[in-house]
């Protein structure tokens, strides 16, 4: 993980701008210097400037475009991880089936996000209104701010005040039928290192809300299953919930599931955002409450924001196990820690230690 700079009231988060088109230049400057808490201290239009503007004005984050000419995005990206290890990069790609595939890659190799640049057949002042609404929540996900706005200090563990030791020695031992899973900035990564540890031992269903748009999540579930012993899909309607398999919402659809017969099915819709994101953890989580109730597990990930926590509480009310990730594995403790600060996590996990976990959960499912 790399460690995030704590900002003091009134400081700014210092970007450097990367594209070869001038004309993205000046709309994502014009995007983030209508935020306050935002600074552009400079501009390069290829790899190589990149590189050298880096170290003449230190920034705290780099917005990085995929395709350039001479040295590339994955290139720079990869000089960049190898110089300055700790500075965080999102990638600005387009919303293409090669923005997407190399947006992929650049995570695979240490990106810390990617977001999109604005579609085609948009003015600028759309163009602009769009980008400051999407990225400048990405740029500032990686900081945290002390004095004014400062987030309070989150328990290392959760505190359990509510309810009795027999409320949780019955969680602790409720067989569990699936594993619902949220997580967003970092996941793809994230979800690299979990699924090939689980192996094959995983014995019921897990069903994945990845924050990412579409055709990205179907990069990510081909990529996921090439490294796994499980078969890892993006869900399509109708595709049944069974033991073994791995599916994942696709990009732009809320995720559910409804009984079909004697079995279970995933039911995908369009229905408006939640916590500003479609797919939602909580869309899913709530579905979960319904159908299995407390033969289901809640794991929440790493991730900006608190999606995936009113999604949690449902759970927790029905008698369900929610696991969050630790901070010091995340790269962003938001949706894990709004879980751990709510009081609602059995158990803070780290990164290393969910494979095992999640195993066995799966193992009280038979007695």
């Amino acid at each position: 993980m790399r460690t995030d700079r704590i900002l003091q009231a009134g400081d700014r988060i210092r970007v450097l701008i990367v594209d070869d088109s001038v004309v993205v230049r000046r709309t994502v400057t014009m995007a983030l210097e209508g935020d306050p808490e935002i600074e552009v201290v400079g501009v390069a239009s290829s790899g190589e400037l990149a590189l050298q503007k880096v170290d003449q004005l230190n920034p705290d984050i780099v917005t990085l475009d995929v395709e350039m000419p001479g040295m590339n995005g994955l290139d720079t990206l990869s000089e960049l991880r190898r110089r300055r290890p700790t500075l965080r990069v999102v990638m600005l790609s387009s919303l293409t089936q090669k923005g997407a595939e190399v947006s992929m890659e650049a995570l695979a190799r240490g990106a810390d996000d990617c977001a999109s640049k604005s579609s085609g057949g948009q003015s600028i002042e759309e163009s602009v209104v769009l980008l400051r609404q999407h990225l400048s929540p990405k740029l500032k996900q990686f900081f945290l701010v002390r004095g004014g706005g400062a987030k309070a200090d989150a328990p290392a563990l959760p505190v359990s005040t509510r309810e009795n030791t027999a409320q949780a020695t019955a969680r602790s031992t409720q067989p569990v039928d699936v594993i619902v899973l949220g997580i967003s900035t970092g996941g793809p990564t994230a979800l690299a290192q979990l699924l090939p540890a689980l192996g094959d031992r995983l014995q019921i269903p897990l069903l994945i809300v990845q924050h990412m748009p579409a055709m990205f999540t179907k990069l990510l579930a081909e990529r996921l299953n090439s490294q796994s012993a499980l078969t890892v899909l993006e869900a399509e309607a109708g595709m049944p919930v069974e033991a073994g398999k791995v599916l994942i919402a696709p990009g732009d659809f809320h995720m559910q599931v409804r009984r079909r017969g004697t079995g279970l099915e995933v039911v995908l819709n369009q229905e408006a955002q939640e916590n500003c994101c479609r797919p939602a953890v909580d869309v899913l989580f709530r579905s979960a409450a319904e159908i299995w109730g407390n033969r289901a597990a809640a794991v929440v990930m790493t991730g900006m924001g608190q999606d995936g926590c009113a999604g949690a509480r449902s759970l927790r009310a029905t008698g369900a196990t929610v696991i969050a990730q630790d901070e010091a594995s995340s790269v962003v403790w938001g949706m894990p820690g709004e879980v751990v600060r709510a009081n609602l996590a059995d158990k803070v996990v780290s990164l290393a230690d969910m494979a095992n976990e999640m195993v066995l959960l799966s193992k009280r499912r038979k007695t």
